[in-house]
């Protein structure tokens, strides 16, 4: 790897680092529905702490990020087929700054910017669309972010690695095909907590079926305009 290249993708690794944290705490904060996987932690954390309070399931984000993602670097390592203990700990060096930025981001969106106090009975109509384009806005953040780092593949969330193997090992480059078959287990997570949680969901709305149907096509999008200089390196990554 070239000084230059090296320094150009770490670079694009840290943005996409801070913006994929930021831009997931963002859709947390407007309640109208995450992206797939955070929804299903944000149900964890409820789970876990055994509480219907968000702000007290909150606290517990970061650490329910954390182990979802060492859980689902294994299962990376099963479907490369071989134990690669070099991914499982850049893997994990990608999980730990992002799960506890997420974790810190939400009460800034929520409680500085003020998305708290849109929430409410929606008495004036312009509350409700003004969350979904703040939420969708999210979103497509998200899906810019981890367009980012996939090109960059140095280190990368366990979550999308999960789809970028799917995508380039087995569906030969189909981006929004693997996006949906990676997002089995978060659903499947999610479906145990409703359970669990007495029939509650949190975080699943709007939003998360707008996440489940666009992601993958906003991640081939931004592969071609979103810092279109930065090239995908997934042969580096076999």
């Amino acid at each position: 790897m070239h000084i230059q290249d090296a320094k150009q993708r770490f670079f694009w690794l840290t943005i996409s680092i801070v913006l994929n944290s930021a831009f997931n705490a963002l859709t947390v904060a407007t309640n109208m529905g995450s992206a797939v996987w955070t929804a299903s932690a944000v149900n964890l954390s409820h789970w876990v702490t055994h509480s219907t309070d968000p702000a007290i399931a909150s606290q517990a984000l970061g650490i329910v990020l954390t182990v979802y993602g060492v859980i689902v670097a294994l299962l990376d390592m099963l479907l490369i087929g071989r134990f690669d203990l070099s991914r499982l700990v850049r893997n994990i060096l990608f999980v730990i700054p992002f799960s506890y930025l997420v974790q810190f981001i939400v009460p800034f969106w929520s409680n500085v910017i003020g998305i708290k106090y849109l929430h409410g009975d929606f008495s004036h109509p312009w509350q409700l669309l003004l969350l979904m384009t703040i939420n969708m806005i999210g979103l497509f953040g998200v899906g810019a972010a981890v367009s980012l780092y996939q090109r960059a593949n140095l280190i990368m969330h366990p979550n999308d690695d999960l789809s970028y193997i799917i995508r380039f090992r087995y569906l030969k480059g189909l981006a929004t095909a693997s996006q949906m078959l990676s997002y089995i287990p978060p659903i499947t997570i999610m479906i145990i907590c409703f359970v669990a949680n007495q029939h509650q969901l949190w975080a699943v709305n709007f939003g998360t079926v707008w996440a489940f149907l666009t992601q993958g096509w906003v991640q081939g999008w931004s592969d071609k305009h979103f810092i279109p200089s930065l090239k995908h390196h997934f042969k580096t990554r076999a």
